[in-house]
Parts: C-alpha cells; sequence; structure tokens
C-alpha cells in the first residue's frame, strides 16, 4: 500500500473543503471591485447612518449606544436611536473590531465597515452548502454555494463599502432556516436552541425577520396538513416559537410587538394548533374511535370559538396591533402609490421588471423551475420548506424590487438541485455506455446481441446526447460567471458618494461633488448649523458634514418630511416662512444638469409634491403639470418654475452653456432648455456649488422682512 494512499471518502471530503475554500475566498474577492477602482468608502445613504452608529457605540460603549439620544437629526425632534435601530449591524462591526485590536491588529473602523459584507457574504456561502446539503446532498450543495457566491441578486447588498442590515442579515436568515430544517429532521433540542440563536441574531439585523416568523409557521402548517405531524416537528416549533419571542422581544425595537402585532400572530395560531393537534393525538391513544370522533368535533370547535373570539378581543381592544402600511404593501402593490407615498417614492420599493429578474439571476430564472421539479419529485420534509421558501420569495420579489435579496438564495438552492439532479442523469447515460463499449470489446461476438437488448432497456439516454447536454451546461455556467463579474464590476460597485462617467474620448471621469460640498458645509458652517435637504441626503449630512438635518432615511415622522416638500414645493417667499418656522440655515439641492446625472432633486421632485401634498391640502399636483405632464422648459407650469427647488437648481444655470449644438441653459437630464433663465433669488443666497454642479447649497437670509414669531407662520395640517 502506498505512504500516500488516502481512502475514496477522505478523498471525497478534501475535496469538498478545497472547493468549498476557493468559493469561500471567490465570494469574498469578487465583492472589493469597489475598492479596487475607487477606495476604501461606505456607499449609499443608509450605511452612512449605520457607519456612525458604529462609531458611536465604539466610542461610548454599549450603555450610551443604547440610551443615545441624536439631536443631530429630525431637527427639532431629535432622534432616540437606542429604541429605533436593529443594532445587529452595528454590534457585529463593533465585535470584528474590538476582536481585531485585541489581537493587536490596528485597524480602522471604517475598514471593518467596508469589509463587513464581503466577509458575511462569505459566510453564506458555506451556510448555503450546509442547508442544501441537508435537502438533496454535497454535490447539489457545492454548486448552491458556488452560485451564490457570485449572484447578483445578492451581490447588489454585500459589496465592499455597503454597510447595510442586509450585509448580514441574510446570513442570520439562512442559518435560521438551515438550523430550523436540521432540527425538524433530527428533533434535537440543541439544535431549535441554534436556530433560536440565529433568529435572534436576525431580528437584530433587520426588519426581514418577519419573513421568518410567517415561512416557519406556514411550514410546520403544511405539514400538519399533509399528515407529516411528529414529535420532532413539536419539539422543534415549540422551542423555536417560546424561546425565538423571548429573545426577540430583547430587542428594544422588537420588544411587545413580538406578541402584540399582526405580522406575528400567524406564528402564534400554528403554535396553538400543535398544542391542540398534540392534545388530540393524546386523547386519540386513550379512547375508542367512536367516541373520540364525537370529542373531536368538539375540540375542533371549541378552538375555533376561542381563536375567532381572542382574535376579535384583541383587535378590538388594541392588544393586537394593526397591519403596518409596508405590510399592505407586501399584499397590495397599489397600496403604498395611494395611501402612503413616502414608502412609494423609494425606488426599491418599486414593483420588479422582469429584466431585474433576469439581470439579478441570470439563468438561475430558467432553473429554478427545474429544482422545483425535483423537489416535488422527492418530496421530503426539508424540500418541502424549500419549495415554499421560493415559492413565497418569488411572488415578494416580484412586489418590491428590494426582496430580490430574499429571492436570490432560494433561487440558487433550487437551481443547484435542479442542475445537479440533470447533471447526474447524463453522467450516469456516459457511465453506461462506457461500460457497454468495454464490455463489448471484451465479449465474443456471439453474446454481443443478447448484452445490447439488455443494455438499450438500461440506457434511456444515448451518449452522444448527454455529451451535448453536458457541454450546454457548461456554457451556461461559463456565461453566468461571466454575466455576473461584469455586472458586480460595472453596476453595483460604483459608491453613489463617488460617481464615475466616461468622456467622450472613453476617458474615466471622477465626479467627487457630494464629499466636496459635505467637507465644504464641515468647514464653513457654524457648529449648530441646520441644513434642509430632502431625506435622501440626511444621513450623508451628518455623517459626513457633521451637521444638524431636518429629517434623513429614517423617514419615521411623514409630516415633518411632507413640512420639507412643501418648502421646496412653495414659491420663495412662502418656503422663507416654512425655513424660519423650521430655524434652517442652509439649504442643499442636488441637481445634475450640467454632468447628466438623472438621480437629482428635479427628478425627485414630484415625490416632494405627493408627500407635501398627503398632509397640506394647499400642495396640488396638478398645479405642477401642465396638461397633466411635468415639465421644466418654457411649457412647465407656472408655480413649478416658481418654486424654491426650482430656482435652486436652475440658478445661473441659463447663463451656462452645457452642450456645443444647444443654447444656453439646456438641462442634459430632461434634454430640453429651461424655461426660466434670468431670474434673482431673494430670500437666500448661493453659499457653495461644487465643481461639476452637482451639489448647491443656498444660504438662508436672516430676517429678510418676515417676523420670526412661529406662531404666525401658517402650516394647516390635514389629518
Amino acid at each position: 500500500m502506498s505512504l500516500f494512499y488516502i481512502p475514496r471518502r477522505k478523498q471525497d471530503i478534501l475535496l469538498r473543503i478545497v472547493i468549498l475554500s476557493l468559493i469561500y475566498v471567490l465570494a469574498f474577492c469578487t465583492r472589493l471591485f469597489s475598492v479596487l477602482r475607487f477606495e476604501s468608502v461606505i456607499h449609499e445613504f443608509d450605511p452612512y447612518f449605520n457607519f456612525r452608529s458604529a462609531k458611536y457605540l465604539v466610542d461610548k460603549g454599549w450603555y450610551e449606544f443604547y440610551n443615545w439620544f441624536d439631536d443631530f437629526s429630525w431637527y427639532p425632534l431629535g432622534r432616540v436611536v437606542g429604541g429605533t435601530v436593529y443594532p445587529g449591524i452595528q454590534i457585529t462591526a463593533a465585535v470584528m473590531y474590538w476582536a481585531l485590536r485585541a489581537l493587536n491588529l490596528t485597524v480602522d473602523l471604517r475598514n471593518v465597515c467596508v469589509l463587513t459584507s464581503p466577509f458575511f457574504a462569505s459566510n453564506t456561502a458555506l451556510t448555503t452548502y450546509h442547508f442544501t446539503k441537508e435537502i438533496k446532498g454535497p454535490s447539489s450543495a457545492l454548486i448552491a454555494a458556488a452560485f451564490i457566491g457570485i449572484v447578483p441578486g445578492y451581490i447588489s447588498r454585500s459589496v465592499a463599502g455597503s454597510f447595510d442590515n442586509e450585509g448580514v442579515a441574510i446570513f442570520a436568515l439562512l442559518a435560521t432556516f438551515w438550523l430550523f430544517v436540521k432540527s425538524v429532521r433530527t428533533g434535537s433540542l440543541y439544535w431549535s436552541v441554534m436556530a433560536c440563536l440565529a433568529y435572534f441574531y436576525m431580528v437584530n439585523a433587520w426588519g426581514g425577520y418577519v419573513f421568518i416568523i410567517n415561512l416557519v409557521p406556514i411550514y410546520v402548517l403544511v405539514l400538519v396538513v399533509t399528515g407529516r405531524f411528529s414529535s420532532r416537528l413539536y419539539v422543534a416549533y415549540s422551542t423555536f416559537y417560546i424561546l425565538g419571542t423571548l429573545l426577540a422581544m430583547q430587542v428594544r425595537f422588537v420588544s411587545f410587538l413580538a406578541v402584540q402585532s399582526s405580522e406575528h400572530m400567524a406564528s402564534l395560531a400554528v403554535f396553538v394548533l400543535i398544542q391542540v393537534v398534540l392534545f388530540v393525538n393524546w386523547v386519540r391513544s386513550l379512547l375508542d374511535e367512536r367516541l373520540f370522533s364525537r370529542l373531536f368535533s368538539l375540540i375542533v370547535s371549541g378552538a375555533g370559538i376561542a381563536g375567532v373570539a381572542a382574535l376579535v378581543i384583541g383587535s378590538a381592544t388594541g392588544l393586537i396591533a394593526p397591519w403596518t402600511g409596508r405590510f399592505y404593501t407586501m399584499l397590495d402593490p397599489t397600496y403604498a402609490k395611494k395611501h402612503i407615498p413616502i414608502i412609494a417614492s423609494v425606488s426599491e420599493h418599486q414593483p420588479t421588471t422582469w429584466a431585474s429578474f433576469f439581470f439579478d439571476l441570470h439563468i438561475l430564472t430558467i432553473l429554478f423551475p427545474v429544482g422545483l421539479y425535483v423537489c416535488f419529485r422527492d418530496l421530503t420534509e426539508a424540500s418541502i420548506f424549500l419549495i415554499l421558501y421560493g415559492m413565497l420569495s418569488v411572488y415578494f420579489s416580484g412586489v418590491m424590487v428590494r426582496l430580490m435579496l430574499v429571492l436570490a438564495p432560494a433561487a440558487c438552492m433550487l437551481s443547484a438541485i435542479g442542475i445537479s439532479s440533470t447533471l447526474k442523469q447524463y453522467m450516469r447515460a456516459i457511465k453506461v455506455s462506457e461500460r457497454e463499449r468495454r464490455r463489448n470489446i471484451s465479449t465474443p461476438s456471439n453474446k454481443n446481441k443478447t448484452n445490447n437488448v439488455t443494455n438499450e432497456n438500461n440506457r434511456s439516454i444515448p451518449a452522444e446526447i448527454a455529451y451535448l447536454m453536458i457541454a450546454g451546461i457548461t456554457f451556461m455556467f461559463v456565461f453566468y460567471t461571466i454575466h455576473c463579474t461584469w455586472v458586480t464590476s460595472e453596476a453595483y460597485s460604483s459608491p453613489s458618494i463617488v460617481l464615475a462617467a466616461r468622456g467622450h474620448q472613453g476617458q474615466r471621469i471622477i465626479f467627487d461633488d457630494f464629499r466636496e460640498a459635505y467637507y465644504w458645509l464641515s468647514e464653513n458652517t457654524p457648529e449648530n448649523a441646520k441644513v434642509m435637504s430632502w431625506w435622501d441626503y440626511g444621513y450623508q449630512i451628518t455623517a459626513m458634514a457633521n451637521r444638524t438635518v431636518m429629517v434623513d432615511n429614517n423617514t419615521w415622522n411623514n409630516t415633518h418630511i411632507a413640512t420639507v416638500g412643501r418648502a421646496m414645493a412653495s414659491n420663495e417667499a412662502d418656503a422663507y416662512k416654512i425655513m424660519k418656522f423650521l430655524d434652517v440655515d442652509y439649504v442643499l439641492v442636488i441637481f445634475g444638469g450640467v454632468t447628466g446625472y438623472a438621480s437629482d432633486d428635479i427628478n425627485k421632485f414630484l415625490w416632494m409634491v405627493r408627500i407635501g401634498g398627503s398632509v397640506y391640502p394647499s400642495i396640488r399636483e396638478s398645479d405642477y403639470l401642465n396638461n397633466g405632464n411635468y415639465r421644466i422648459d418654457a411649457g412647465g407650469s407656472a408655480t413649478m418654475l416658481d418654486s424654491l427647488m426650482y430656482k435652486c437648481s436652475y440658478y445661473r444655470f441659463g447663463e451656462m452653456k452645457t452642450d456645443f449644438n444647444q443654447p444656453a441653459g439646456f438641462d442634459r437630464v430632461r434634454h430640453v432648455e429651461i424655461g426660466k433663465k434670468d431670474f434673482k433669488l431673494e430670500y437666500v443666497e448661493e453659499a457653495f456649488t461644487s465643481e461639476h454642479f452637482i451639489v448647491r447649497i443656498f444660504k438662508v437670509k436672516k430676517d429678510y422682512g418676515v417676523h420670526k414669531n412661529r406662531a404666525s407662520v401658517d402650516l394647516e395640517w390635514h389629518h
């Protein structure tokens, strides 16, 4: 025997470890494009608040963070951060930072925050492997891990710099599912407790934990209805509900909502149901069938009446909180647009297009149904869970594009199961064909006829077809890898704080206007200066400029946001009254007419009007339209062309020539010449305009003919 002989089983284990290690490294490295192309910088808007609060936690400690009242946001209201945040991402970054410092590794907290999401993406790949292995075996699990390592639908929220809740929440989501399915299969109290701990981490990390606490009871209900109730299921779910709910209540932002809100009632109802089922089974074991059937109808009717009564009384007395607007949006995609414009205004809350499905999933959109078919064909307790997860996530991701993030892991696992099963069939056909060939060589010709008849019955797929299909699947994998790499590098690795574009000769142009403007604010304005901007930029202003803002991305107070929207939509004189009422010192607007930056405030302006009009009846969207069209050229409405937003955006723009073949004042986003060029500002004055005109800051003049008494301002609120 050779000295280096390794048994076949250990070879398989070693090969899996090597492949998983490569996937782990790949999942991390593929998310570093933004760092390599730009620098180590925080992306988007919410991550800036998370970074600022993580820094506060590291500097001040847990007790101060837990009781932190942030007076730099929502002036003059402020915000109790400790009670209005899911602290999972901040705690995770702080623990990683403290652990690295304990090992004498000198790191900057910002770099820890930048790399947190890629690190957890690698951990998510390992969790996906274990979850899929629990359902279908190691071969499918390896493919699933490879898929999720580079799938764009998950990379969109886990690239380096995306220090957002979802960066750690998807790991916690899959860990909870995996451990719960394992606890159902084994009936082990240990795995049930581990699932509860993973769920507790998920509750700390993201409000999407509601998906877990509804999917798990639906799964349990399906098992009960299909006759798969067992003591293993009882132990797993009873432990999960009781301990998981107690742990969830320790999160300050959740607290008693875990037992009072309507979103949690399904889990409670299923918990009561399995107690009834167990009681009924116990009674059945004691009574004869005839007596039991009479008692059974009494028990079921009594439990049903008690449940309905509890629901009615709880809703009437307020013990059960009503459904939230976001939940109604999940059931009716048009609800937010009709009733809650602040939710409908967010781009990630829009319904998902077919193009987005292909862009974020690529070949997984085709392989997903194949995996569903395989799971239905080989139905087990574990595969039932994945079927439910996949189908529900498809629905919710269709309602809201943000939830593509929840669909991506299910698509990866189901696609891996489908492709693994398909490959096994074709590989088996090739092996059978190879055995036939060898047998034909070694077997005398007079025996070939009978062997050929037998082998023809065993081999239903010709070897040529099998080779062709395997080659086709290989090409699919190659194109999937190319697509994922391109999407990651071009679409999801550009930080919104630093913009990039291509010049006429293909050269790369960097627009660093945001950081330029925030630095100017921090260095050239008083420390107690209050800045009014649309809520999109609130987190960045407080984190980077260290200045007080009226509203920010938390969007918890619709009236306050509507007041800012009304100021932006009003003429300069009326807006000045509102700004004096709010003690505003500076107004910040984002303008893309010079550079072609489309995500500017003029394009968002109608949402300011709609949100303002939802509280103040004097703001009517029709006043800002001309025959139903939103225009800023000569055909724009008088109200639009006289608004504070229009004037702040286009001040001095009428003198600029942005295109050689176009007149002065040509807007490169709207592709029109602006309708009002020669105007002056009376109540505000230009304080700063960034290099490429993207960020414009105006100073509010003091005591300009308006009495400072707040009571004189007419802010009629419509309730």
